[in-house]
C-alpha cells in the first residue's frame, strides 16, 4: 500500500481499486478474501503499465530513490515523478552485518550499476534517507569498501539529496524482498509486447520496407 500510494496521482480510482485493501488495515480486521486477491492483483498491474510506469525521456533529469531495510535493499528510477522502472535485491548474510551507512551505500552502487545505461554521461539526483550520505564527497573515506564505492562513482555527474524516510515510501516498499517477495518479482519482471509491435509496424513504413528489402 506504501508503494502504490506514491503513485496514486496516476491511477484513476485509486481509492476504489483498494478499499478491500483499505478494510484489511482496521484494527482487528484482516481477513484475507477473494476480493482483496482481485484488488492486489490489479494494483499490481497498475503499477506496471501506462501513466504508472512511463518510459525514460534521455533529455530529462533522471532520480534514483533507495532505501534498505535489514534484508534487502530497493531502488526506484524516476522522472518527473513517474517510475521509470524499479528493483530490489536480498541482502546476503555477510552484507546484512553491514552498518547502516554501508547498507545505503550498497543500495546506491546496486541502482547506479543496474541503471548506468541511462545515468552515464548525464546529471542525475540520488535521493536517499540516510542524511550522512549526502555528505558523500565532503566525508573522510576510513574504510576500503568505501573508497572502491566511491572511485566506481568517480565517473558519474551526479547530487545526493537527503530524503526523509516516511517520504521515500516507494523505495522502502522494495526493500523488504522477504516479505513482498511476490509483488516485488512481478514488477522487477514487467512484460511488454512492444517488440511485436515494431516490428508489425514496419509493413506500414515504406522506407523500412525499402531497407529491408534492398538487405
Amino acid at each position: 500500500m506504501g508503494l502504490t500510494g506514491y503513485y496514486r496521482r496516476f491511477v484513476k480510482g485509486y481509492g476504489s481499486i483498494c478499499k478491500p485493501l483499505t478494510q484489511l488495515l482496521k484494527k482487528d480486521a484482516f481477513g484475507w478474501n477473494s476480493e482483496a486477491t482481485t484488488a492486489f492483483t490489479l494494483l499490481k498491474e497498475l503499477m506496471t503499465t501506462p501513466p504508472v510506469l512511463s518510459l525514460p525521456d534521455l533529455d530529462k533529469l533522471f532520480v534514483v530513490e533507495t532505501d534498505v531495510s535489514m534484508v534487502g535493499v530497493g531502488a526506484v528510477l524516476m522522472q518527473k515523478g513517474h517510475p521509470i522502472a524499479y528493483i530490489s535485491k536480498a541482502l546476503g548474510l555477510k552484507q546484512q552485518a553491514m552498518s547502516i551507512y554501508e547498507k545505503e551505500m550498497l543500495a546506491i552502487m546496486h541502482a547506479v550499476h543496474k541503471w548506468r545505461h541511462y545515468l552515464w554521461g548525464k546529471h542525475f539526483k540520488i535521493r536517499t534517507n540516510h542524511v550522512s550520505l549526502k555528505y558523500l564527497l565532503d566525508q573522510k573515506i576510513i574504510t576500503p569498501i568505501q573508497h572502491q564505492w566511491l572511485v566506481k562513482l568517480m565517473g558519474y555527474d551526479y547530487e545526493i539529496e537527503y530524503r526523509r524516510g516516511k517520504e521515500n515510501v516507494a523505495a522502502d516498499a522494495l526493500s523488504r524482498p522477504a516479505s513482498h517477495e511476490i509483488f516485488t518479482m512481478v514488477v522487477s519482471s514487467v512484460s511488454s509486447n512492444i517488440m511485436e509491435a515494431i516490428t508489425n509496424s514496419w509493413q506500414g513504413d515504406p522506407y523500412l520496407l525499402y531497407i529491408i528489402h534492398d538487405l
